[in-house]
C-alpha cells in the first residue's frame, strides 16, 4: 500500500511541476483559405505580366500648286509690225508618306513596389537577354488594379495604368539594320 500511495505522489508531483503545453494546430498566416487565389496582393510578391502591345500609324502629306503668268505686246514702226510674247509657267507637286506598324509580345515577370492608398499595386519589372550576341532589355512599370490579376496570378499589359514598357536591344544585328553615317547625313539635308 505504501507503494501505491509513493507512486500516486510522484505522478501528482510531476504533474504539478510540468505544466502540459500544447501546439497550435492553426497559424493565422500559415494556412491558405480554400476559397482564395494565389495572386500577387503585397509588397515584394511576383505577378506575372502578359505584354501584347501592337500599333501602327499611316501619315500621308500631298502638296500641289501651279502658277503660270502670259505676257505679249505688240511693236509696230513704219511698214513693220512685230509682236512679242512671253510666258512663264511653274509647277510643283509633293508628296510625303510615313507607315509604321509595330508588334511587341513577351511575357515577364514583375515585383509589385508599392501599394497606394486606393489600394492599387506599383510594379516594375526587368528583364536581361543575350542572344546569339545580341543583348535586349525590357522593362516594365506601372499601376495593377488587383482586380486585374487573374487567378493564375498573371496581368495583360493593357490592364496596367501609366504604363512605361521599353524595349531596347544592342548588337550586330540591331546595328546592321541601322542606317549607315552617309545615309543619315543625307536623310539631315533633306536629300536621301
Amino acid at each position: 500500500m505504501k507503494r501505491l500511495a509513493f507512486i500516486g505522489a510522484l505522478a501528482v508531483a510531476l504533474a504539478v511541476a510540468a505544466p502540459a503545453s500544447a501546439d497550435q494546430l492553426y497559424g493565422g498566416n500559415s494556412w491558405a483559405s480554400v476559397a482564395s487565389d494565389n495572386k500577387a496582393q503585397g509588397v515584394g510578391d511576383i505577378v506575372t505580366i502578359l505584354i501584347v502591345e501592337a500599333a501602327s500609324a499611316t501619315n500621308r502629306v500631298g502638296t500641289r500648286s501651279s502658277k503660270e503668268t502670259n505676257l505679249g505686246g505688240g511693236l509696230s514702226a513704219g511698214g513693220v509690225d512685230e509682236s512679242v510674247s512671253f510666258g512663264f509657267d511653274s509647277g510643283y507637286r509633293g508628296l510625303g508618306e510615313t507607315e509604321r506598324s509595330d508588334r511587341f509580345v513577351t511575357t515577364m515577370a514583375a515585383q509589385i513596389v508599392g501599394v497606394l492608398p486606393n489600394g492599387n499595386l506599383l510594379v516594375e519589372g526587368r528583364q536581361h537577354l543575350f542572344v546569339n550576341g545580341e543583348k535586349r532589355d525590357v522593362s516594365v512599370r506601372g499601376q495593377v488594379r488587383p482586380v486585374d490579376i487573374s487567378p493564375d496570378n498573371t496581368v495583360p499589359s493593357s490592364r496596367i495604368a501609366n504604363a512605361e514598357i521599353n524595349y531596347d536591344g544592342k548588337g550586330y544585328t540591331t546595328r546592321s539594320a541601322k542606317p549607315g553615317l552617309l545615309n543619315q547625313l543625307f536623310s539631315f539635308l533633306g536629300l536621301g
